[in-house]
């Protein structure tokens, strides 16, 4: 008889997640890498062999693979290449097949229109309790965050508080702020955190153009978009600075766009300098894992 996950947010059998794994033609390496669950335990939980299962590893396997995989856009690649630091891989590549919704036309709350054709004006119609993003004409539903993405942007936000007293000509905002990252009427995207130092991109209900700062904190819904796609928007945007936050692994991924060696991997006993503030300003991650550490335990 299959296991029937019952808790709140979970709907797939393990049986249904195989079945969704060979749909999808994933490997367990692939499905690790992009719900932050170790190889060993995607295999024992997926082959039967963990009769009870942690909740959060539930939750994690099915947010990769019960509503989509998310394809690199065309022509564009991973703004820093593959990383793979102790086995933790980044980089894979999705199916050539996957697509931001289970249906592959059309957004189902916007009906006459295809995926890629989607407009702002499109975004501004949605209902107001819908969150998504549209990048490039494409509408990426956004899953309502987890407890812990929560905990950790005010752990962070503590942690910016001096910095951005220091910096009055600076605006820091978290999410959910509107990005018109390209200045278009195909994109707009919803950093977690974000630092803008030019107050004239500040339009009222949205910012205009690039921030100078943002940070993503990964979760299993979002990972690949986060990783991939908006990494690659971010830096032709002219965004300066990229973090992105994996609160599975604990690691920092930090993009400095204009410079050579432009990535740095740092971990949550590390202090991580604001590169945007020429060393004036840095984020004590050891400070950060005290505020969120509970959740680990």
């Amino acid at each position: 008889m299959p296991l029937i996950l019952i808790q709140k947010g979970l709907s797939m059998t393990i049986e249904e997640m195989n079945q969704r794994k060979k749909e999808l033609g994933y490997t367990y390496k692939q499905i690790s890498e992009l719900s932050g669950v170790p190889v060993s335990t995607v295999q024992k939980v997926l082959g039967g062999i963990v009769k009870a299962p942690r909740y959060e590893t539930l939750q994690a396997l099915q947010g990769v693979l019960k509503k989509r995989s998310y394809a690199l856009p065309e022509g564009s690649t991973p703004a820093a290449g593959i990383l793979q630091e102790n086995s933790y891989v980044y980089g894979s590549t999705a199916p050539a097949d996957s697509t931001p919704s289970e249906d592959r036309d059309s957004y189902p709350l916007l009906p006459g229109k295809k995926q890629g054709e989607y407009t702002y004006e499109d975004y501004l119609s949605l209902p107001d309790d819908i969150r998504v993003e549209l990048i490039d004409g494409v509408i990426y539903d956004m899953s309502a965050p987890r407890l812990i993405h929560q905990s950790i942007l005010l752990a962070l936000y503590e942690q910016f508080l001096p910095c951005i007293n220091a910096h009055r000509e600076c605006a820091f905002f978290i999410s959910p702020v509107d990005v018109r990252l390209d200045e278009d009427d195909k994109t707009v995207v919803q950093p977690d955190i974000l630092i803008t130092c030019s107050r004239e991109k500040l339009e009222g209900r949205y910012i205009w153009g690039s921030p100078d700062f943002v940070i993503e904190v990964l979760s299993p819904s979002t990972r690949k978009k986060d990783m991939f796609i908006k990494s690659n928007k971010y830096m032709n945007a002219g965004v300066k600075e990229y973090w992105m936050i994996d609160t599975t692994a604990k690691k920092i991924f930090v993009y400095r766009f204009e410079e050579d060696d432009n990535l740095k991997l740092y971990t949550f006993d590390d202090t991580v300098p604001v590169g945007i503030s020429e060393g004036s300003c840095s984020v004590d991650f050891k400070k950060v894992y005290e505020r969120i550490s509970f959740y680990y335990e």
